[in-house]
């Protein structure tokens, strides 16, 4: 009894000594990181206020409403709009609202510029779709009389500032007319509303601001017409290009009389090529023109006479005018050299003199320049300062202040196109072998972080700092495999053309790298990413091989355009090698082979359905040809409601004998009746899932078998009336039906009909159970149904020796069975 007491005890006190990793109640359900982004941003506005925390209210081109804090680039408080809710323009009116405009005009909002929340909502309907126009007087007082004034929908409003009242209308019922510009003149009641009418005619409308009156209407022809923006130089002229972009058009309207002059741009460029375009602006007497050969700043002087101020051979940004003063307008100029950016501030009336001239050192893998806004303080010796926010090409935000960037936010995160993951390095001797780990310097800084920190001498800053290192540091986010295997990296793509590695651990941006191959160039105008893929997945050579991926883009908006591939190594960010195809990609079909490099092969159909193997060699051929009749594949046409099954047929017969090229073959379709269906989901399983276990067993003992296929493809679709917004439509107007179809022979496996149901609908396929959610109409709510599938062929073997040993008699059983929650 001693003996047994004492191992009892010996057993307790070894299994104190292991660690023992737990939960807190209130850590149930947390998240490791949460990262938010704003997007692109193509509107900002600087606050004035005096006291309180500086800040910037953005608009980006994904819908969103933000204020950022200008010290740290923090987010304040934001608002995703609705996908269809385009932001059409901001301001900030009586210095403590955000008035936004959006939905093609349709709706007015103002939010409380401290915390965001919505003050008030206007719609604004009219007699047709128009551009749109947000104009906040900047002598705005807290005064009923002192209004808003906003062109939408082919009407001009006039909208109290205080409860979003529409105080009074004018209709522009011309079908022709497109509005231009709509102009208030500070301190006047009057409104100028100026535009084009057929193409060829200039139409300008004077207002009375207090009450909507017309007060005089004039229009002028001219026969070579208009093309392009329009670039207002003051409140009373205008400048245009003619319909060849070879003339410039100087039109006034001062005193409500039309007066023009013609510049053909030869004179002012000679080598000018190809039609020009005006670089929208608000300086004050200058605007810009740019061709295929120059930029070129011009002044308007006199009569609607032009002088050339400046011409630049380099890619430029321009702000818009910036009043310091009551007769003094800034403006900021960027011009990109190499790797850096020169900043220039300049007087709108005082081309030669700089108020501010710095180079800041900027990452090439940010790009161009696209966006300029700028904000002025006042230094301790009374001299203005200038802050400058810019948006760069990879859609990432900066501050730049005195020659250095203060803050940068990698806001090209919020539109990701594609996503996929890749191993870490694998760690050798407590070393990752992908070298990525921090060199000296950075080693002798966390030292002395830390050193600092142990003395109490550490800033905030600093604490900051050390806070970051510690995580870093930690087990979760090692730059090295884990055994289990959570440890990764998120390879993303972004609409930009930007590829980023964030690690699961943290979320941190690992590398990014702006593709050369989604760059815009003389070979391809307009680049667009589609698709990520594993292109090299190295087990056996792990220690000498670093992993890649294959990113898919094509040149140009339209299906038929060429395709690029670009190969990228996932530890590095480094671009391997790209290559421009003499063929579309329409669809890539990643194969369950690997050559001996590991290597995986891709299929990519073009737009006349052929099948072009890559990678492009002999081994890869000749593994291919022995899984020749083994492949399949499926395509889905969403708008006709058809589903088709492919399969190879022989090689290409064209005139260009190409032995990786194969002709393709249609073997089955499905066709959904389109006047009581529309596809909105189709979701697959994963080629390399992994099935943990193929059995399962029920309550009274009775084993059930998984039904596994990598061929089943789950299709959800809905009634056409059920495919828009929620709630646009009636229970008895909507359903949804989930399908389970065999992509090898076109059977459908399953169909089930849920009445009163709407989309959006979201899925995911795993193993042999499908989950999928969608909202409920009737109930107003969400929800999710399950689909699970057992193959009864193996249950009816396994019944079949019970019977020969008992001589029981047995129900008939099906191929398979389904169970749906």
């Amino acid at each position: 009894m001693a003996i047994r007491s004492f191992f009892l005890f010996i057993l307790f006190f070894s299994s104190s000594l292991s660690p023992v990793f737990s939960l807190y109640e209130d850590q149930v359900g947390l998240m490791d990181w949460h990262q938010q982004y704003i997007g692109k941003v193509k509107q900002a506005v600087f606050s004035s206020q005096r006291a309180g925390r500086k800040r910037v209210v953005v608009s980006t081109e994904e819908n969103v409403i933000a204020s950022l804090d200008l010290r740290h680039g923090e987010i304040f408080w934001r608002h995703l709009l609705g996908a269809d809710d385009v932001i059409d323009g901001i301001d900030i009116g009586l210095g403590k609202y955000v008035i936004t405009l959006s939905s093609g005009g349709s709706i007015l909002r103002s939010w409380n510029l401290p915390d965001g929340q919505m003050v008030w909502e206007s719609s604004l309907q009219g007699p047709k779709h128009s551009k749109s126009f947000l104009l906040v007087p900047t002598n705005l007082k807290f005064d009923k009389d002192n209004v808003l004034v906003v062109f939408s929908n082919g009407r001009l409003h006039a909208i109290s500032c205080i409860d979003g009242e529409v105080l009074w209308k004018k209709d522009f019922e011309a079908e022709s007319f497109e509005v231009q510009q709509v102009i208030q003149p500070p301190g006047s009641d009057l409104i100028y509303v100026v535009g084009f009418a057929a193409s060829y005619q200039f139409e300008m409308y004077q207002i009375n601001a207090k009450n909507g009156e017309l007060l005089k209407h004039e229009s002028a022809s001219f026969s070579s017409g208009f093309s392009g923006e329009v670039s207002l130089v003051s409140t009373e002229t205008v400048v245009a290009l003619d319909s060849t972009g070879s003339i410039l058009l100087t039109i006034s309207f001062q005193d409500g009389k039309i007066s023009s002059q013609q510049t053909p741009i030869s004179n002012l460029v000679e080598e000018s090529l190809g039609p020009a375009v005006i670089i929208p602006s608000s300086v004050s007497g200058i605007f810009a023109i740019k061709t295929d050969a120059v930029t070129v700043f011009i002044r308007v002087i006199g009569e609607g006479k032009l002088e050339v101020v400046e011409k630049t051979t380099h890619e430029i940004a321009v702000s818009d005018a910036l009043s310091i003063s009551e007769d003094q307008e800034a403006f900021a100029l960027i011009q990109h050299a190499s790797s850096e950016i020169h900043l220039t501030v300049k007087l709108a009336h005082d081309w030669d003199g700089n108020l501010l001239k710095e180079s800041v050192k900027m990452d090439r893998q940010r790009g161009l320049v696209h966006k300029v806004f700028i904000n002025n303080y006042i230094r301790t010796d009374r001299s203005y300062g200038f802050r400058v926010l810019i948006v760069m090409e990879d859609h990432s935000l900066l501050l730049l202040q005195q020659g250095e960037i203060v803050w940068s936010r990698e806001d090209g995160l919020a539109s990701i196109i594609d996503v996929t993951t890749s191993e870490l390095p694998v760690e050798r001797n407590g070393v990752s072998v992908a070298k990525v780990e921090h060199n000296l310097f950075e080693w002798l800084k966390g030292h002395m972080l830390k050193l600092k920190g142990t003395l109490m001498l550490a800033s905030p800053e600093d604490m900051a700092a050390i806070q970051s290192m510690r995580l870093k540091s930690s087990e979760k986010s090692k730059m090295t495999r884990d055994h289990n295997g959570f440890r990764k990296l998120l390879i993303v793509l972004t609409r930009a053309g930007k590829l980023f590695a964030l690690h699961t651990g943290d979320g941190r941006i690992v590398w990014s790298h702006l593709l050369r191959s989604l760059h815009k160039s003389e070979a391809c105008q307009s680049p667009i990413g589609l698709n990520l893929y594993q292109w090299q997945v190295p087990h056996h050579h792990a220690m000498d091989e670093n992993p890649s991926v294959l990113v898919v883009s094509r040149c140009g908006p339209s299906s038929d355009a060429p395709g690029v591939l670009s190969f990228v190594d996932t530890y590095t960010g480094k671009e391997l090698s790209s290559l421009s195809l003499d063929h579309a990609v329409v669809q890539v079909i990643p194969l369950p082979y690997t050559d001996s490099t590991e290597q995986r092969l891709h299929l990519l159909i073009n737009a006349d359905k052929h099948a072009h193997l890559y990678p492009k060699t002999s081994e890869a051929l000749s593994i291919f040809k022995r899984e020749f009749l083994n492949i399949y594949w499926y395509s889905v046409e969403d708008q006709n409601g058809i589903i088709k099954g492919h399969a190879l047929k022989c090689k290409c017969t064209g005139e260009v004998a190409d032995e990786f090229c194969f002709d393709t073959r249609d073997l089955w379709s499905v066709v959904f009746p389109s006047e009581s269906e529309k596809i909105v989901a189709t979701v697959t399983r994963k080629l390399n899932e992994v099935v943990h276990t193929q059995a399962k067993v029920v309550a009274d003992q009775d084993v059930m078998y998984k039904y596994i296929s990598r061929n089943l493809l789950f299709v959800a679709t809905v009634a056409p009336k059920g495919s828009g917004e929620i709630g646009s439509v009636t229970p008895e107007e909507s359903w949804l039906v989930a399908y389970l179809i065999d992509t090898v022979t076109g059977r459908i496996l399953h169909r089930v009909t849920h009445h009163g149901l709407q989309g959006p609908v979201h899925a995911v396929f795993s193993e042999n159970w499908v989950v999928y959610h969608y909202f409920n109409l009737r109930a107003h709510r969400y929800e999710m149904s399950v689909i699970e599938i057992y193959d009864q062929s193996r249950a009816v073997r396994q019944q079949r020796r019970l019977e020969a040993c008992s001589w029981k008699a047995q129900p008939y059983f099906t191929n398979f069975f389904i169970f749906s929650t």
